[in-house]
């Protein structure tokens, strides 16, 4: 009987798509752009936080913003109307983004007069996780309404992050969440991330969590 041949497809999509990253990421660096890769669930309040970040930020830096959807323009519009440069990215139905399509929206939104560019990725907690985009960081929002056993179901997504938001945490006495399970869930299984609780809606926690942004763009700046 022929022996079965088994081809491994996925590492050789993964070693490609990491050496795309990593030539963006350098890219980056040399131009003195910080990328933050954005990453939630749909409904997490991705789009509400990215426009208090905006708010926050915009007087001191240069933004740009590349929106990430299967389609539909609704969340780029939301952007342009609080006076940053902002396109809007269709994958045509893929889940995620990679470092070439990365790199494509970078091209698009034009870097030259930026400072700090944000990709806001397809909301799903498990795509995202497994493709390396360029970003010079990586975070993630959590919802109070999403539940505190999110870091046991998805724990690449936990594990690959620079940051952890947990936002509506206004909605704290209405769900049944423990932060502290997903602080220790978190740490866990990634002890160097911060976490920031949040309130998009009310902007508790923003002023924070902006603190932590604004001082590494400006490593970045620097050319740290």
């Amino acid at each position: 009987m022929e022996e079965l041949k088994v081809i491994e497809i996925k590492k050789s999509i993964y070693a490609s798509n990491d050496a795309e990253a990593t030539k963006l990421r350098n890219e980056m660096k040399e131009k003195r752009v910080f990328l933050l890769n954005l990453m939630s669930s749909p409904g997490s309040g991705k789009t509400t936080t990215l426009v208090k970040t905006i708010e926050e930020l915009k007087s001191e830096m240069r933004i740009g913003v590349i929106e990430a959807d299967i389609d539909s323009d609704v969340d780029a519009k939301t952007i342009l109307k609080t006076g940053v440069k902002a396109i809007q990215l269709h994958t045509g139905g893929m889940c995620h983004l990679d470092a070439p399509m990365t790199k494509e929206g970078i091209d698009n939104l034009g870097i030259e007069e930026i400072d700090l560019a944000v990709l806001e990725n397809i909301g799903n907690l498990v795509c995202p996780a497994s493709f390396d985009t360029g970003a010079t960081k990586n975070v993630m929002i959590l919802s109070v309404p999403e539940g505190d056993d999110k870091p046991l179901k998805y724990p690449l997504m936990f594990e690959i992050v620079d940051v952890l938001l947990i936002n509506k945490i206004d909605t704290m006495s209405i769900f049944d969440f423990d932060i502290e399970a997903v602080k220790k869930r978190t740490k866990h299984l990634n002890p160097k991330i911060k976490i920031f609780p949040i309130s998009a809606r009310t902007g508790e926690g923003i002023k924070e969590w902006t603190n932590w942004l604004r001082e590494e763009v400006k490593l970045v700046k620097d050319g740290n």
